[in-house]
């Protein structure tokens, strides 16, 4: 069968579809990765094919000029199930959403992505939460279309309390800032908006289960495999190390979309340099200029993928990005988020320690005594290290990617 992928044009969200692709790819299907121009080295490096569509967006300068929207309300989607949020504020930020975010990932692909498929002919689509545009593609072109989360799904949880919402809402009251907008775009192709397109057939998630928020729809688990581009295996990172290592890492990100992390990073490292550890900062070549003098048991290293590193970990410290947090999980590291509220880094920040493998902590919170404190607790209370044992044990009970390959020819068939 043929496989087209629609990321969204952010470089983290589309690792998270690599291992995927390559077992699709392993199992004799024709796969093909549709991404924005700038990602094009990125499908390529990864030894797949490239469809560059449309246009690079602009979302990240702005973002770079308003620091604090990460921490805007709008920008927190962990708190949207039934029973958290009222009508009128899902709304609001349905309206703000929209145009602001969703429409500015989606409207520089659409024309060209729906072209690529009507021409290719796919029999799958799997598609990021927040490409709508690979929605709309499947639908013009008749292929099966699922969502592959990059996240816990708080956009289809989301989605599904605005329905549930809408129904005590009179009908000459409703409004629907999504679907208006998609189904408007959509008409061109003949297509029109309705809930199967906003939430795909079914939904790809790589969370263990008792890590999820709660939904309705149709689930399919699949098991996370961590890729992080080019990794090389270093010589030291054969060496057993002379006391417990930890790792820390604030992700590219921020630093390429916000323009800086948002906890001080050097001090920091300084702090931790007076526990009994050994250091390895992962850092990016703008994050290890601003440093200075370390203490002698901290590292900066750069070109370190966190495949390879995290395995010798006995704790990381990290920015709650979903690649370092879910490759801490099925390593069994137990960790500290030092986090924004965006997207759904609060409820997977919150699930994590509420499950006993870890902490969490909003960035406005941070300061270097306490995350050295709270690194001493994950390494010396052995409740931490068992927690996060078990959540390795879960991931690992979910089906591999070559495994879920059968059950995705199914679905391309049945459609």
């Amino acid at each position: 069968m043929r496989v087209l992928f629609a990321g969204l044009p952010e470089k983290s969200h589309l690792y998270t579809m690599v291992p995927l692709a390559w077992a699709l790819a392993a199992a004799g299907h024709d796969v093909l990765m549709a991404v924005p121009p700038a990602l094009t080295p990125v499908v390529t490096g990864a030894g797949l094919t490239a469809a560059p569509v449309g246009s690079d967006h602009d979302l990240h300068r702005d973002m770079s000029r308003a620091r604090d929207s990460q921490d805007a309300d709008v920008a927190n989607w962990s708190h949207l199930g039934y029973g958290q949020v009222d009508w009128p504020s899902l709304l609001e930020r349905y309206r703000i959403s929209v145009p602001w975010g969703f429409a500015r990932y989606n409207e520089p692909v659409m024309d060209d992505l729906v072209a690529l498929a009507r021409h290719w002919r796919p029999d799958l689509v799997l598609r990021d939460p927040l490409a709508y545009a690979g929605a709309v593609a499947a639908r013009a072109c008749g292929a099966a279309h699922g969502r592959l989360l990059w996240c816990a799904d708080v956009y289809g949880q989301a989605r599904s309390t605005f329905a549930e919402l809408a129904r005590d809402i009179p009908e000459e009251e409703r409004a629907d800032p999504l679907a208006e907008w998609i189904d408007e775009r959509a008409r061109a192709y003949g297509v029109r908006c309705d809930e199967e397109l906003l939430n795909g057939g079914f939904t790809l998630d790589t969370l263990p289960p008792s890590l999820r928020p709660p939904t309705t729809l149709e689930v399919l688990d699949l098991r996370y495999v961590p890729y992080n581009g080019p990794a090389v295996q270093w010589d030291w990172l054969r060496e057993e190390p002379k006391s417990p290592r930890v790792c820390v890492t604030l992700g590219t990100t921020n630093t390429e979309a916000y323009g800086g992390d948002y906890v001080p990073v050097e001090d920091i490292l300084r702090a931790l340099g007076g526990l009994d550890v050994d250091v390895v900062a992962a850092l990016v070549p703008e994050q290890a200029d601003a440093l200075g003098d370390l203490p002698d048991n901290v590292r900066a290293v750069g070109g370190v993928a966190l495949a390879t590193l995290l395995p010798t970990c006995s704790a990381v410290v990290h920015h709650g990005g979903w690649g370092t947090f879910s490759t801490a999980l099925v390593n069994a590291v137990p960790q500290l988020a030092l986090s924004t509220y965006v997207a759904d880094q609060e409820l997977r920040g919150r699930a994590l320690q509420d499950a006993g493998a870890g902490l969490f902590l909003h960035h406005s919170e941070v300061t270097p005594e306490g995350v050295a404190e709270r690194t001493r607790r994950l390494l010396e209370e052995p409740g931490f290290a068992a927690a996060a044992r078990r959540l390795r044990e879960e991931s690992a009970a979910l089906p591999s990617p070559h495994e879920l390959v059968p059950r995705l020819e199914r679905l391309a068939a049945a459609r």
